[in-house]
């Protein structure tokens, strides 16, 4: 069959195959009907949002992984619209200007999140909402529509068609532009690299708002004619009865998901199920092997974001613990940001671990031809991703002598420490080796003088204690941990705190730093034991750091 260049063209294809598409807990229906009803949809968008000058209007989804979010996804792309993926967990006016930011005409949701808008000021946007009497009644005249029957002008692949909002912790959230062409791309790679056919069933478990789901879970369901199974949001306890029940054999992750589903107590049928992939970022090499020996499903890291700036491809040869290699046509290249000039290549132990992270570590550079398409009125945020004409993604890594590059952190979570740059996740990845956690989010604290001094969070697996002793003696054995590494203060959680795309919310943990209700453990002095933090220490330290303290945004 003929590539596609459009997503439309690919939501066409599903027309008369009758096979099972799309299903969640109560809904099932094959790839025609998704086709049928999508082009429903698409016929009422047309007449609720006629064309405007400046290229496609937009439609916003305020909803969970329910049918009707790829649903309208498949929508947009027949009648030439483009979708802004609204997050649920926003609140005010932070939520009326991801609304108003995107311009959204139409806005689509569900009886749940009719409380988020209440007393928002929202001119101009006509509400759906999905769980109605009326929404059925208002969509009922447009059944007979077919795939094409309506547009708002010409689909071609350039056309505008997903605005994703990027993380917002630090500050507004910037929505990056991706085209129906992008995608189709995206999907079209991803089911190449990873053999994905016709009785695939990919389960969506991430929220759909966010590129996760919809670059890595439905596109390449979409390219290869797959099912799409749905879980309205995350849950460890339901994702094994959900993939069985599914027969699911694909299903995209972040990291914190699987140090949750690792969590979940072990049966002896951890095996029977027929997923063969999971796909996603940040779940490091002790959970990744964990989650295999465990489940018996490879996990996959990539890298990608919603910006599409660089791509790094897996293949074979590709060593435990790194992500792969440039993609072909992008020329990738790690800068140190002291020099602007690339970093040194990473030096290993015996082990595998990396010994020279102070030279080896700096930002992802693509210097050759980026897909970055830019991001909706946010000139300033694109003028900072194309500085000297190269794209910068903000991420850090290290590279070996063979060219494989390995994810080190956000360029956010990097910490200076003592005038020596250390990356979070390099940090993180050591301390996830301790046998008694389950989680591990490292973060900075402003230190009193100058710089910052290291902080830790840990989720200890059930049943366990935090035992200082234990734990400096773990550290103490680890011979990758510089000497700048090892943290100052260590809060004991239950859980840790998340966003709203299941990734570790490490601003609400920086701004709390060690004034929280959770027991605080800290080193008085480099090399000291661990000792519990008392609420006179605290407040004496929460005068010295406040004092000191850069703001944090």
């Amino acid at each position: 069959m003929r590539s596609a260049d459009t997503v439309a063209e690919l939501v066409r294809r599903q027309w008369g195959d009758h096979r099972t598409g799309l299903r969640d807990e109560h809904h099932t229906l094959t790839h025609h009907q998704v086709a049928a009803g999508a082009a429903a949809r698409a016929a009422l968008l047309v007449d609720l949002m006629p064309p405007v000058p400046g290229g496609e209007p937009h439609l916003g989804i305020l909803l969970d992984n329910t049918p009707e979010y790829p649903l309208w996804l498949s929508a947009a792309a027949l009648a030439g619209a483009a979708v802004a993926g609204i997050n649920p967990t926003r609140r005010g006016a932070e939520l009326a200007r991801d609304i108003r930011h995107t311009a959204c005409r139409v806005l689509v949701t569900q009886r749940a999140h009719l409380p988020l808008l209440d007393g928002l000021a929202l001119p101009g946007v006509r509400i759906l909402v999905t769980d109605t009497e009326a929404y059925g009644e208002l969509l009922a005249p447009y059944e007979g529509a077919r795939p094409g029957d309506a547009t708002l002008g010409p689909v071609r692949p350039d056309s505008r068609f997903l605005l994703s909002f990027t993380s917002g912790s630090t500050g507004a959230p910037k929505a990056a532009l991706c085209s129906q062409g992008r995608l189709t791309a995206a999907g079209a790679s991803l089911v190449s690299h990873f053999g994905v056919g016709r009785d695939d069933v990919h389960y969506i478990c991430m929220p759909m708002f966010h590129g996760n789901a919809v670059i890595a879970d439905w596109a390449p369901a979409l390219v290869a004619g797959a099912g799409v199974a749905l879980r309205a949001r995350f849950s460890a306890s339901r994702f094994l009865p959900d993939v069985r029940r599914f027969g699911a054999t694909y299903f995209t992750y972040v990291g914190r998901a699987v140090q949750y589903l690792l969590a979940t107590p072990p049966g002896p049928d951890d095996r029977a199920h027929r997923l063969r992939l999971g796909f996603g970022t940040e779940a490091g090499a002790v959970d990744a092997a964990r989650f295999r020996e465990r489940f018996g499903v490879p996990l996959v890291e990539g890298y990608g974001s919603s910006e599409g700036g660089a791509a790094i491809q897996r293949t074979p040869d590709t060593p435990t613990g790194a992500i792969g290699r440039a993609a072909p046509g992008d020329d990738l290249a790690v800068i140190s940001s002291e020099t602007g000039e690339e970093c040194a290549p990473a030096r290993f132990s015996s082990t595998g671990r990396l010994l020279n992270a102070s030279e080896a570590v700096g930002e992802l550079v693509n210097r050759g031809r980026s897909p970055f398409e830019g991001y909706w009125r946010n000139p300033e945020a694109e003028a900072a991703r194309l500085r000297g004409g190269w794209y910068w993604t903000g991420d850090l890594f290290y590279r070996d002598a063979d060219g494989f590059l390995y994810f080190a952190g956000r360029t956010d979570d990097r910490l200076r420490v003592d005038s020596e740059n250390l990356a979070a996740a390099m940090i993180e990845h050591i301390l996830a080796r301790w046998e008694r956690v389950a989680g591990v989010a490292v973060y900075a604290i402003p230190d009193p003088v100058a710089g910052d001094q290291v902080m830790a969070a840990l989720a200890l697996r059930e049943g366990e204690v935090f035992d200082p002793s234990a734990f400096g003696a773990f550290l103490s054995a680890q011979a990758d941990l510089g000497t700048k590494m090892p943290p100052r203060f260590v809060r004991v959680m239950e859980e840790l705190p998340l966003t709203a795309t299941n990734k570790i919310h490490r601003v609400a943990l920086r701004r709390a730093a060690f004034h929280c209700e959770d027991p605080v453990w800290w080193r008085p002095a480099p090399g000291a034991a661990y000792e519990p933090l008392t609420p006179e220490q605290t407040k004496t330290l929460q005068e010295t750091y406040t004092h000191h303290a850069r703001p944090v945004l």
